[in-house]
């Protein structure tokens, strides 16, 4: 068993690195992104969610994926995003934006004019 761990220690360091480097840009226009993301969606539970847990709420593409949401945001929002949930609704495809910075879901709901 100690040399498996100590194969799978480096593994690990290696994966960490690799986890926080910057992930390079990939080539999408504006256009491209505003098919993605089609409107903001919000409610009193997404309005909750910007006050509590950072996160926005979208609709967007059906065969949208979630490197493609984070990378849409983005370019048309210039806004750093942590991780993306998506789900299948009756209204679309939701896509839940949670932003890297405390305050990057108030700040882009302001922006947008939905608070």
């Amino acid at each position: 068993m100690s040399k498996e761990r100590a194969i799978s220690e480096p593994a690990s360091e290696t994966q960490k690195k690799e986890a926080t480097a910057p992930r390079p840009k990939v080539d999408m226009t504006s256009e491209q992104a505003a098919t993605l993301i089609l409107a903001p969606y919000v409610t009193e539970k997404t309005f909750n969610q910007i006050e509590k847990e950072n996160k926005l709420a979208f609709i967007v593409a059906e065969k949208a994926t979630k490197k493609q949401i984070i990378d849409a945001i983005n370019i048309l929002y210039e806004a750093d995003v942590e991780e993306v949930n998506t789900t299948r609704t009756i209204r679309g495809k939701k896509a839940f934006v949670k932003f890297k910075t405390p305050e990057g879901a108030r700040d882009l709901a302001t922006r947008l004019a939905l608070v």
